[in-house]
Order: C-alpha cells, then structure tokens, then sequence
C-alpha cells in the first residue's frame, strides 16, 4: 500500500483518493493508539485515558507504527488516534495525510 498527500491536493491510497469516517463522537467509535515502550513515564495517563474511551467506543487497537495508524485514520479504517510523547518524525507525513482526507489533527490540550 502506497499512502500519499500534497497540501490542496488531497490523500490517496495506490492513486485513489481516500476520507477518513464521517463517524462523529466516541460512541461506536473504533480508536487506535501507540503505548510507550522506552519511557514508561506516561504509563499512568495511558491506563486512564483507556479507561475513560474503552466505555463509549467500540474498541481500541494497537498496531505499533504511528506513521501507519495516521494512514489507516485516513483511510477510514480508524475513527480516532491518540498517542503521547510522540516525536515530528514519528507524525508529521500521517499529519498531512489526515487533514487531506479530511481528518482533524489536534493536541490533547
């Protein structure tokens, strides 16, 4: 599978054009996430988080590539993503993906 985007232009997979789900709030929703693995700092937040989101949503995933949960975001086969921690080179290509297929991109604050 090839995932690309140009800003204006729109996401593709293998050269057709991609949109995330039009599904709106957490009820039903299937979410993806990434768990730390080297700094367990975050550790505590995680649980909690997955606490207050496994009740509304439908189901939670773990893949492991943020790069690649931001694709299948855009692709429509995620709901939702979030992840703490993470780095410019792990987000910023599925950054754009996203908001080209229509997808918001935003902080938990």
């Amino acid at each position: 599978e090839l995932f690309t985007a140009v800003r204006g232009e729109g996401a593709q997979l293998n050269n057709k054009k991609i949109r995330v789900t039009a599904h709106k709030g957490l009820a039903g929703s299937l979410l993806c996430t990434g768990f730390p693995y080297h700094d367990q700092s975050y550790l505590d937040t995680y649980i909690e988080t997955m606490k207050a989101l496994m009740g509304p949503a439908a189901g939670i995933r773990r893949p492991g590539s943020a790069a690649l949960d931001l694709a299948w975001l855009a692709a429509g086969r995620y709901d939702g993503f979030w992840e703490f921690n993470l780095k410019a080179w792990d987000i910023a290509a599925g950054i754009l993906i996203v908001r080209e297929a229509g997808g918001l991109i935003t902080d938990l604050r």
